[in-house]
């Protein structure tokens, strides 16, 4: 299980909607061996889940858009090495980053698992210029 770059769902979801941020993200997707951690799945699902019932998204765009994420990037389960990493991230950011949150621990965690970078446009890893890749 080797990957270079997470992507974040702030990440993605430039992605999808073709943004200018999302152009640049287009490469780690599309070109890199990236991971996704099954948070940001789950973000990404609850998020297309709500555009759908806005009129926004339809039910096949949102399964199209996940079935893409599982397709393009290495899906990364949740163990309980990352469980444990999360919560000792979480402790530490939180002392620095006011709202900090366990899903972006989570998602720190399954990056340096690796020694990989996140690719990110979220300003709470704004100071981790070594394992992040800010869009």
């Amino acid at each position: 299980m080797n990957y270079d770059f997470v992507i974040d769902s702030y990440a993605w979801i430039e992605y999808f909607i073709g943004s200018k941020r999302g152009f640049s993200v287009k490469r780690y997707v599309e070109e890199e061996d990236s991971a996704t951690p099954t948070i940001v799945v789950a973000e990404i699902s609850r998020k297309l889940m709500n555009e759908a019932m806005a009129g926004r998204e339809t039910a096949t765009g949102r399964e199209d858009k996940l079935d893409f994420i599982k397709t393009s990037t290495l899906i990364v389960d949740l163990t309980e090495e990352i469980a444990r990493l999360a919560g000792e991230i979480a402790v530490e950011r939180r002392k620095v980053i006011k709202g900090w949150g366990i899903a972006d621990s989570i998602i720190l965690a399954t990056a340096r698992k690796e020694s990989a970078r996140v690719v990110t446009g979220d300003k709470h890893f704004a100071d981790l210029r070594n394992e992040a890749i800010l869009i």
